[in-house]
């Protein structure tokens, strides 16, 4: 076992001082602060980003019980070893380098095969695909969702343990030099190219550049699996040292490849017929899934298993049986003021370990409960399994448990002890019999079951009764987008986030809640009602109310919420509010130029005399203006006026009060195009969701919601026919195919995309709207678009029709398209983190 003695010479570190138990074992590796579990065994690796220092957490996790760190920032810790007594310090040159360096130790200690798989796309469903495939025959460890940076390598190769037989782990690069540290950590026997693409290009000269780093994962291997079809992975292959075996796979006719596969349809148009000629015999499989990637990646994982020697029938009947991979975790309204957090993505401790972070992280009042099925993918002894699973539910503060399968239920007594509340089930079905939606209220509900106990009837059940329409919100495009603005801000440059409209049309707590994770400085909305919300969800960071009303003073202070006050009336109404008990610091907006809220620069003769007056009861937390185009050029001089303006009211507001505020000015826009104007604070609002206003650098953010919604009837009408109210679908000379939709204006859908102004996405095509968007669908011409069927889904907008796009189609701007998805179209949240 790995112990704290071990890690000096382990990481070429400084032992700085020993922990109180020398031969203390490090059981868990822990990079943040804020998903720590467990403290006993565990080891803080201190990491550096562009947006963080582990560092600065050192004293805070001694406080929760860690005694185990390891740092590569020496001026932490001199002068100050008195204040961790009981704690081991080893200081290393890079804690990266060093948390690789574990990870590999670690797995040196296995002698079992190991599956590297890297490529441009597909590398974490042939990862999963494979784990399904092999799963009757060995016990695996594998990478949780798709951990394969630089970090989440190491990370998943320490969740070897001795049960194990089999390993598959992922890795990704971003540029030059990464590789060869990630072989370091993985050391794989076998490997797989998955292919070779764009994503990353920009670390390289050349795809043949990027195709030779990737193949460095693959030095050592003893053999590599690929399509030879690809010829950059082909040509950086055979430059490989020879004792590496290359076993490629071919649909071409004539090549050198060890298999052939032919592809022709199958009697299931979703499930084609593969061909496939090896070691002189021809076997014909059927593939469970028909488009052009998830063909290629399940010939990777065919040619894996006919090496492995596994029967041609055997290997059918597994491959009819593959599911697709939910590569994320999904966050869903549920009924009576719950939340889903609904994660099948795999069915072991590692994940679910992580989807128990997941919900210790929600910040919500009320219980967070877990419903579990058997694990059958752990490979350890069922009492030591479930003693763990225990140990992650007391850990993570689990206060409920509904637990399914035979397996788990001989296991009461463990689990009981970890979680009071602890129900148990035979199978699906008999918790759904005993489910009534009054069993559930206020509570945050985590949903993990292996694939064949068909939770999704569970997670069904919970969720609001809803029509087929959806607003899809990726978390992880908003973390992008933060992140994005976040690298152009002064290290010293505080940022409050709009969370206003109900998080521009996003879900105003979930938003909040990954803002709060990520340790944005301040919040902003519209009304009081809004913040007194998110504070009942339990958000607290701080929160400013941009129009708040006289009725609403006390529960400012009931929520802490902080005012903005913009005139003389509302200022005088909160004084006299203040008179009854202490009210929150206040926001003061300076109009420079809008010409719509906010005092003008003339008012200070009579505005500083008043803060002055009321200097022991009123504390003015900052001072902001609000540039009127900063999205276009053309107003830069303005914005530069307004810029100076604010600038002197500002200095005579802190030379009367006596002490600096914060001060803030820049918008989503204003970021981009005046960053030396960031002052103390900056707001991002629409930037933040994927719409870069200032029109710079469009290309760099990702789009946050994607709004789906469903086909619900299709009709042939002959020449001739009209559409829909008015008859405004005018008649045509042809025979059409007409889809109805399930969105209407009622649903944020504007009346304005009518009679082919508007269009959505259909398998892959675009189809105009027919007719007058109705109230509760509309009509699109599918003449065009083939094989269109009822239930089929379609894409109102999203990266394949971007939101700035149909703006300009009205004449309007993707605020109002986002803010105007009405709250009666369910938001599902998506995250691989």
């Amino acid at each position: 076992m790995l112990t704290f003695s071990h890690l000096p010479a382990l990481t070429g570190g400084t032992l700085l001082q020993a922990p109180a138990d020398a031969a203390a074992p490090v059981l868990h590796l822990l990079l943040d602060s804020r998903r720590m579990a467990q403290a006993a065994g565990t080891l803080f690796v201190a990491l550096r980003g562009p947006h963080h220092d582990g560092h600065q957490y050192v004293p805070e996790l001694y406080q929760r019980g860690v005694r185990l760190f390891l740092i590569d920032k020496a001026e932490i810790v001199p002068g100050a070893l008195a204040n961790y007594p009981e704690a081991g310090f080893v200081l290393v040159p890079d804690s990266l380098v060093a948390l690789q360096r574990i990870a590999a130790e670690h797995r040196a200690r296995f002698d079992i095969p190991v599956v590297g798989i890297t490529g441009s796309n597909g590398k974490t469903i042939v990862k999963e695909w494979l784990a399904q495939l092999l799963s009757p025959d060995e016990l695996i460890c594998r990478s949780p969702r798709s951990y394969n940076s630089q970090v989440g390598v190491p990370l998943s190769v320490w969740e070897l343990r001795p049960a194990h037989t089999l390993g598959i782990f992922e890795a990704g690069i971003s540029e030059r030099g990464e590789m060869a540290r990630l072989a370091r950590v993985v050391q794989p026997t076998l490997g797989i190219f998955t292919n070779l693409g764009s994503a990353h290009d920009a670390g390289f000269n050349s795809h043949a550049e990027k195709a030779a780093e990737k193949m460095q994962l693959f030095a050592g291997v003893d053999t590599l699996f690929y399509c030879r079809d690809h010829t950059e992975v082909h040509a950086a292959a055979e430059q490989l040292p020879a004792r590496v075996q290359r076993f490629s796979w071919s649909r071409r006719s004539a090549t050198d490849a060890q298999v052939q596969v032919q592809l022709g349809p199958g009697a299931d148009p979703q499930q084609p017929l593969a061909q496939v000629q090896y070691l002189g015999q021809t076997h014909t499989f059927t593939l469970p899934f028909a488009d052009e990637p998830s063909v290629e990646n399940a010939l990777h994982c065919v040619a894996l298993l006919l090496w492995r020697g596994l029967p041609a029938a055997e290997l059918q009947r597994r491959l009819l049986r593959l599911q697709p991979v939910a590569m994320r975790l999904e966050m869903k309204q549920a009924i009576h003021d719950c939340y889903i957090l609904d994660d099948t993505y795999n069915n072991d401790l590692a994940g679910l370990d992580l989807a128990l972070d997941a919900l210790r992280r929600q910040p919500r009042r009320g219980r967070r409960t877990l419903i579990l099925s058997d694990l059958l993918e752990s490979g350890l002894p069922a009492a030591e399994l479930y003693q763990q699973v225990a140990q992650l539910a007391r850990q993570h503060n689990v206060q409920r448990l509904l637990a399914v399968g035979s397996e788990i239920s001989q296991h009461q007594g463990l689990l009981q002890a970890a979680v009071a509340d602890a129900q148990f089930f035979a199978d699906t079905d008999a918790l759904l019999n005993w489910f009534h939606p009054d069993h559930f209220r206020h509570e945050t509900i985590l949903v993990k079951g292996a694939r064949r106990f068909g939770f999704e009837q569970v997670v069904a059940a919970f969720q609001r009764k809803i029509h087929g329409t959806v607003l899809e919100v990726n978390l992880d495009a908003l973390v992008h987008n933060l992140n994005y603005y976040r690298a152009r801000l002064q290290p010293n440059t505080r940022l409050m986030v709009m969370v206003k409209a109900f998080a521009y049309g996003s879900g105003s707590y979930e938003v909040a809640n990954l803002l709060e994770f990520h340790r944005v400085d301040y919040l902003a909305v519209a009304y009081t009602d809004e913040g007194v919300q998110l504070r009942e969800h339990g958000i607290s960071l701080p929160i400013m109310v941009m129009n708040p009303s006289p009725d609403s003073f006390a529960l400012l202070r009931q929520y802490h919420l902080e005012p903005e006050i913009y005139s003389f009336a509302r200022l005088r109404e909160y004084l006299m509010a203040a008179q009854s008990g202490p009210l929150p610091p206040i926001h003061l907006k300076l109009d420079t130029g809008m010409r719509r809220l906010g005092f003008d620069e003339a008012d200070l003769d009579e505005l500083l005399p008043l803060l002055q007056q009321h200097a022991g009861t009123l504390r003015v937390a900052s001072a902001l203006t609000h540039l009127a185009g900063a999205d276009e050029e053309q107003h830069n001089s303005f914005s530069h006026r307004q810029l100076a303006a604010f600038q002197r009211m500002a200095a005579r507001l802190e030379a009367a009060l006596g002490h600096a505020v914060i001060k803030h000015a820049l918008n989503s826009p204003g970021i981009m195009r005046f960053p030396e104007a960031q002052l103390d604070m900056v707001r991002l609002g629409i930037g933040l969701y994927g719409v870069e206003a200032a029109g710079l650098d469009p290309a760099a953010l990702r789009a946050v919601s994607t709004l789906r919604t469903t086909v619900s009837q299709l009709k042939t009408l002959p020449a001739g026919e009209t559409v829909g109210y008015g008859r405004r679908g005018e008649a045509a000379d042809h025979n059409r195919r007409i889809a109805t939709l399930a969105i209407g204006y009622a649903d944020g859908y504007d009346r304005r995309f009518s009679r082919g102004v508007g269009a959505v996405i259909i398998r892959g095509q675009r189809a105009p709207i027919i007719g007058n968007v109705c109230m509760d669908m509309c009509m699109v011409d599918v003449t065009e678009v083939p094989d269109v069927q009822e239930g089929d889904t379609a894409v109102v907008f999203g990266d394949e029709l971007p939101l700035n796009e149909l703006a300009a189609r009205i004449g309007t701007i993707p605020y109002e398209l986002l803010t105007n998805v009405s709250e009666r179209v369910k938001r599902v949240f998506i995250s691989e983190q």
